[in-house]
């Protein structure tokens, strides 16, 4: 699994920020959410397990403090 600082997801964000990822940036692809397959809190923000269109899947977490996100292939 490889880690690393995420620049750019896009989200929909109704009510508060890191409302609903819509889609992500990796390895200089755009790469559209198909569906969110889980989703949780942790005490330092928002998590995320994902698809994408083309079938791989990540796990997203918005850390609040530092206001980056975070993504983890799987």
């Amino acid at each position: 699994m490889e880690l690393l600082k995420m620049e750019i997801v896009e989200c929909r964000s109704d009510g508060d920020y890191a409302g609903r990822p819509l889609a992500v940036h990796w390895q200089g692809k755009r790469l559209e959410v198909a569906q969110i397959l889980a989703s949780w809190r942790r005490p330092e923000g928002k998590c995320y397990r994902v698809s994408t269109q083309d079938g791989q899947v990540f796990e997203l977490t918005y850390l609040e403090a530092p206001d980056v996100w975070v993504i983890m292939q799987k």
